[in-house]
């Protein structure tokens, strides 16, 4: 049994998943290696599986990156599924979660070369502080915050952005400097446990905390944010921050390509390792 979990060719930082995982698998009996999506010479058709682990440079190519979804997908299964992963791509998803009910970051879209969104979040909303990033982004590319009296620097980064690329708006959570973003982990069907994650800007370092117990409320939430398409998922973190009004918010949901925090929770690597096993088997 062979499984190919995709990489990128040169990684932006180091994965700490890798090499928990690729014991694991073989230990579970499986063949592992990490292959490059972006290396024309991976084989990736010569795998059982495709595990999505580490393309953490997709966003800087996103129509290359799903075309190769696509291709590679077509010959070998592929994890999670390509119409999950062309789904979560785009923050845009935001909307279609917004929609079904769920709680999240306050966040307002422009599309390409639209002006007039982040005067109106400065204007129309009671924003002291915001975060600009594009729609298609990862490890905070070309994210800042921005207070309300910065408004002309925002107004500046906001056009820098949106001159070339889809642009989101986002209210800033204030609570992620206190009880901390956090991080849900979920595997094959269950929530393993979380982190509490620093706040992280452009070009900031991330700190990640030991492993946490998942409470009774954010049980509650993840599961209700991923029960459409939980039978689909091999993995999920679902990242949850307080808003000041008192509730839940939903910072990030990671099916792509996301940390897992393995080294983190002893016996999570061998998990998700059995996991993969289990859908190389009839």
């Amino acid at each position: 049994m062979k499984v190919a979990l995709a990489s990128c060719a040169v990684l932006p930082e180091p994965d700490p998943d890798a090499t928990l995982l690729v014991d694991a698998l073989h230990l579970a009996g499986a063949e592992a290696s990490v292959l490059a999506w972006d290396d024309p010479t991976a084989r990736f058709d010569e795998a059982d599986v495709i595990v999505l682990r580490s393309t953490w440079n997709y966003y800087r190519d996103l129509d290359a990156f799903l075309a190769w979804v696509d291709r590679a997908s077509a010959e070998t299964p592929m994890y999670n599924p390509p119409h999950i992963v062309r789904w979560n791509a785009k923050k845009t998803y935001f909307a279609d979660l917004t929609a079904r009910g769920v709680a999240v970051v306050p966040t307002i879209f422009a599309p390409q070369r639209q002006g007039a969104i982040l005067d109106a979040a400065l204007d129309d909303r009671d924003w002291d502080d915001l975060v600009i990033k594009p729609t298609v982004s990862a490890a905070s590319f070309q994210t800042k915050r921005f207070r309300r009296s910065e408004r002309e620097a925002a107004r500046a980064f906001y056009a820098e952005l949106v001159a070339t690329r889809d642009v989101m708006v986002q209210q800033y959570m204030p609570d992620v400097e206190g009880h901390g973003e956090r991080a849900l982990v979920w595997i094959d069907g269950e929530l393993t446990h979380a982190v509490r994650k620093s706040a992280r800007l452009a070009g900031g370092d991330e700190a990640v905390s030991d492993a946490l117990a998942v409470s009774d409320e954010e049980r509650a939430f993840a599961e209700g944010v991923l029960a459409p398409f939980a039978a689909e998922l091999l993995y999920a973190r679902v990242d949850v921050v307080r808003h000041p009004a008192g509730d839940l918010r939903l910072m990030e949901l990671e099916l792509l390509e996301p940390s897992l925090f393995l080294a983190q929770r002893r016996g999570a690597a061998d998990k998700l390792a059995r996991a993969i096993v289990k859908r190389l088997r009839p």
